[in-house]
């Protein structure tokens, strides 16, 4: 990529991270905000990434400014990155130290045992994930009312799968629950 010079405010794609927006242009390198999470820093020699909205004001006039779909992801954005620091789900006591032991149905082969912590962190990563997709369902601008009332359906029913995990969760706020009757 030959070397440009993007104004702060720029949109760009980037391959590995997804959008985001320039948040610093210093001598030699841009730093970029991504939805996705994070802020990485890239030289202007080497930068590989897609310009999708030029900021054509320069950088010192006024600051510049986001449209409502961007300040949305931004800030969808940072309430998950820190929603997991303020809100630590914790393992029901009567299972910590626990094994989870699966024994297959063929007695020649051994089971498998795995420590009650680490299924537990699966468990409550997929549900974090789970949670992610429902918010970026509901603020996507490309689906109709119609098709986000149809996804978060299957969502719910995927919860209500889940509910069988709840025995694992020390706080009942942090139970699995799927449609009710």
């Amino acid at each position: 990529m030959e070397e440009k010079d993007f104004n702060v405010g720029t949109r760009i794609d980037h391959e590995k991270y997804g959008e985001g927006i320039i948040s610093q242009n210093n001598q030699l390198t841009y730093k970029a905000i991504f939805i996705r999470g994070g802020e990485i820093e890239f030289s202007k020699m080497s930068a590989q990434f897609q310009v999708v909205e030029v900021n054509e004001r320069p950088e010192n006039n006024d600051q510049p400014r986001l449209n409502l779909r961007e300040v949305e992801h931004l800030i969808t954005t940072i309430f998950n990155r820190y929603n997991a620091i303020e809100n630590k789900v914790e393992l029901g006591k009567k299972w910590e130290g626990g094994m989870l032991i699966m024994q297959p149905g063929n007695p020649e082969l051994k089971p498998k045992e795995i420590p009650v912590e680490t299924f537990f962190h699966k468990i409550v990563m997929m549900r974090d994930r789970l949670r992610v997709l429902e918010q970026n369902i509901n603020s996507h601008t490309g689906l109709s009312d119609e098709d986000k009332i149809n996804l978060q359906q299957y969502i719910t029913r995927i919860y209500g799968s889940m509910t069988s995990f709840n025995i694992l969760f020390d706080d009942k706020n942090d139970f699995f629950i799927g449609s009710k009757a």
